[in-house]
């Protein structure tokens, strides 16, 4: 209980900057309670006047005190019911204004935290219960944050009212229903846990829905080519049905309660009513019937009030959630050192590096040196930790063992943003977003560079070609994720990318895997070109593409095991001249199948 309190009174802190809204709203659920008593007083002069109308006069009344009473009750219905539309029309769109900005808030809080977040956090998160978190937990936050405080507050202030306005009129007769509030409160906390524990495995059944459904959009052609969608197909109605089964374990827990609360309500109302007939004393016709016209009316905003209790642990259990992701540390930035440029000389000492919760190392003792303007080669089998040590350059992970310097100084101690400014990475996973050609090309801090430069980068790139074949050139939509291109016009775009970017340090990961050979010939001319004064790593399986590196680095099992040049490498006949060997034969192979056919 404790725990649920901290996380609602965390949840209601979003409210702060709406508090002006929100006092206007709880001003106008004070009106619309005050008229429920109001309601059941008119029924006290009409009932006792219903002997002469003409005769009884309302006195004391404001507004309409010595008006006869056949004409003041149905002015004061009237005013009353005016009076109700006020406060419910202040109640609810004001409440709803800060609802709706608390909701945006939540939203951009955990979308900013996305952003922040270290690249491990995306390793043990997939994707899809991500953005169930910022679509559907956030909608069960809205629940809590508008729903249930506007009925907590307009049914809350209207049973205080109401029992105001019963122990005012009859104070040993409403203590009998005081009696019950322990019995009621028991029964709302049993509840509220159970609705707990079922609205957190709703989140993650929903998470489930989400996952399934986004791999099978995102790998459409995977799902259609290997004849999958059966697979597919089962895997979203297991996901589907698990969270229908949870809904409805939830619908059925709410579907006892009510009753049950509702039985126990009743219980105490008949109760009230035995003793009403039984103790009515000295009290007139017109008491009587407002009295129980008033405790009549409690029944509903009770039940409304117990109702409720689901509506807010979804809430609580999606806030639980989401306050989970915006309590994770965001990327560690401990570095202070900014520089405009760098000349680009990279050294690695000792360094060693496993990932969080891998336990075994991906590097292991590496140690070499890149000096301003070189090539650097990364050659060796998949899983040899080549990417790894191209990640750890930009800090997309940190490491704790070793060294890794840029200048003479340690990459953790530069500002990360400062840092990441002067590495360009092209990755073999190649990122475009659904806009133009040109801004896809000129992203993040490159929005704004002069068209000019756009297009220098794209021919620079071997991209122009197809660029001005597209329906509207650089104006182009490429579609989600660049799927109205190709894979080597996509990696075409990315090269463009860190072309324009201009970086002292140019990272290319397999960035020339999806491209044929003659694109392949083009953009290496291009990249020789542009990696002129510039430090390059390059990791590629084809060889063909490192020859010229002035120094190549095989690594075996996250360790260096050769290096020097492609004509040493191959003099030693030893990991690069088997690699070497391996695929030119291959490829000679291919060939001479190509020549027979």
């Amino acid at each position: 209980m404790t725990s649920s309190l901290r996380l609602y009174l965390r949840l209601l802190a979003y409210v702060r900057p709406y508090l002006g809204w929100f006092a206007v709203s709880i001003l106008g659920y004070v009106i619309f309670a005050s008229s429920q008593p109001m309601l059941a007083s008119i029924l006290k002069y009409f009932v006792d006047g219903l002997a002469d109308p003409a005769a009884a006069t309302l006195t004391g009344v404001p507004l309409v005190g010595g008006l006869q009473m056949m004409h003041a009750v149905p002015l004061l219905l009237i005013l009353i019911a005016a009076w109700q539309g006020v406060g419910s029309y202040l109640g609810s769109y004001f409440l709803a204004r800060v609802s709706v900005g608390v909701v945006h808030d939540l939203r951009l809080a955990l979308f900013e935290s996305l952003l922040t977040l270290p690249d491990g956090y995306f390793d043990h998160h997939n994707s899809g219960h991500l953005i169930s978190r910022i679509t559907f937990n956030v909608t069960m936050v809205t629940g809590a944050a508008t729903d249930a405080i506007k009925v907590v507050i307009r049914e809350g202030l209207t049973v205080t009212f109401l029992f105001a306005y019963l122990l005012w009129m009859n104070w040993k007769l409403t203590l009998v229903m005081v009696l019950l509030l322990p019995v009621i409160a028991l029964l709302v906390l049993n509840a509220s846990r159970r609705f707990r524990r079922q609205a957190k495995k709703i989140q993650v059944a929903m998470g489930d829905v989400t996952h399934v459904a986004s791999e099978a959009i995102q790998g459409h052609r995977v799902v259609r080519g290997f004849g999958g969608e059966a697979w597919e197909r089962q895997r979203f109605f297991e996901a589907s049905a698990n969270n229908a089964g949870r809904q409805l374990r939830m619908v059925r827990t709410a579907s006892v309660y009510t009753p049950a609360l509702q039985l126990l309500i009743y219980s105490a109302m008949s109760v009230l009513f035995f003793l009403v007939l039984w103790l009515r004393g000295e009290a007139s016709p017109g008491e009587l019937v407002a009295y129980i016209t008033a405790a009549g009316l409690l029944p509903k905003p009770i039940r409304q009030l117990s109702e409720v209790s689901s509506t807010i642990q979804k809430g609580i259990a999606a806030a639980e959630s989401i306050f989970m992701q915006l309590d994770e540390p965001p990327e560690r930035d401990t570095g202070t050192l900014t520089r405009e440029r760098v000349n680009g000389h990279i050294e690695v000492r000792d360094l060693s590096f496993a990932y969080p919760g891998g336990g075994r190392r991906v590097l292991d003792g590496l140690n070499f040196t890149v000096e301003p303007g070189q090539m650097a080669a990364l050659v060796g089998r998949s899983g040899s930790g080549k990417s790894t040590l191209a990640s750890l350059i930009p800090r997309f992970y940190s490491h704790d063992e070793g060294r890794i310097l840029i200048d003479g100084v340690e990459v953790r101690d530069y500002a990360l943003r400062n840092l990441r400014r002067h590495v360009a990475v092209v990755a073999q996973q190649v990122t475009l977003f659904n806009d133009t050609v040109a801004n896809n090309i000129a992203y993040g801090e490159l929005a704004g560079a002069p068209r000019a430069d756009i297009e220098r980068a794209a021919e620079a790139a071997f991209a122009r070609e197809f660029i001005d074949r597209l329906p509207q050139g650089f104006d182009t939509l490429v579609g989600e994720n660049g799927v109205l291109l190709s894979g080597g016009q996509r990696q075409r775009l990315a090269i463009a990318r860190a072309l324009l970017k201009n970086a002292p340090i140019l990272i290319l990961d397999e960035a020339t895997s999806a491209l044929d050979t003659e694109s392949e010939r083009h953009i290496q001319a291009a990249l020789d070109a542009a990696m002129r004064g510039r430090t390059t790593l390059v990791i590629a399986h084809r060889l063909s593409t490192i020859e010229r590196a002035d120094v190549i680095l095989v690594m075996e099992q996250g360790r260096i095991v050769e290096r020097g040049s492609h004509a040493e490498l191959l003099a030693l006949n030893g990991h690069y001249a088997r690699l070497h060997a391996m695929q030119f034969g291959e490829a000679g192979e291919d060939a001479t199948e190509k020549a027979a056919r």
